[in-house]
């Protein structure tokens, strides 16, 4: 990067602690995360009808009601340069986890050029802090990246080499018997 394209720390909006300006999402964020979550987090991005249908299921989640809650900083052109959403639900209870609340982090997601500012950093931050101090949230889940892991241990969270993610989608009506999306990792066996 050179100094001409460097962004400045007076080019940036900051609060008076020096932080990204980070907002709650409201249901009118539900397009934009899905956007987001299409572009920097999926393996391929979603038609526009996916978009609509994820979007529609996302904003009713995003009211006080719902049982979603995200955090983004906005560009100065109005569209999302960060965002991160959690998805409330509940689990048995545990000794480390004793009021059965649980998130999982669903999308931690910074347009390209909004890179390396502490966006991502900041609208996580926000996230866990509401999910645990307003929804009484105990137990916080994730799958990331390799190249996301370091954040993420930053922010308290711990793997297990123990652990193995896998999937099973049920079948879809004409859909070819036992085929696995294109999208889904199997373990050798």
């Amino acid at each position: 990067m050179n100094a001409a394209s460097a962004p400045t720390a007076a080019a940036e909006p900051r609060d008076a602690a020096g932080r990204p300006p980070v907002r709650a999402a409201t249901p009118a964020d539900a397009e934009g995360i899905t956007r987001m979550r299409s572009a920097y987090v999926l393996s391929a991005p979603f038609t526009e009808d996916w978009v609509r249908q994820c979007t529609d299921e996302l904003a009713p989640r995003l009211t006080p009601e719902g049982a979603a809650r995200a955090f983004v900083v906005d560009a100065p052109d109005g569209t999302m340069a960060a965002c991160a959403l959690g998805l409330i639900h509940p689990v048995l209870p545990a000794p480390a986890y004793p009021r059965g609340r649980a998130a999982r982090v669903q999308i931690v997601a910074t347009q390209p050029e909004f890179r390396r500012r502490g966006y991502a950093r900041a609208v996580l931050s926000a996230l866990l802090d509401h999910l645990g101090d307003v929804e009484d949230v105990t137990l916080f889940e994730l799958h990331t990246s390799p190249e996301a892991a370091p954040l993420y241990r930053e922010l308290g969270f711990s793997g297990s080499p123990a652990l193995m993610w896998m999937t099973r989608h049920r079948e879809r009506a004409g859909a070819v018997a036992g085929a696995q999306p294109d999208s889904t990792w199997m373990p050798p066996q």
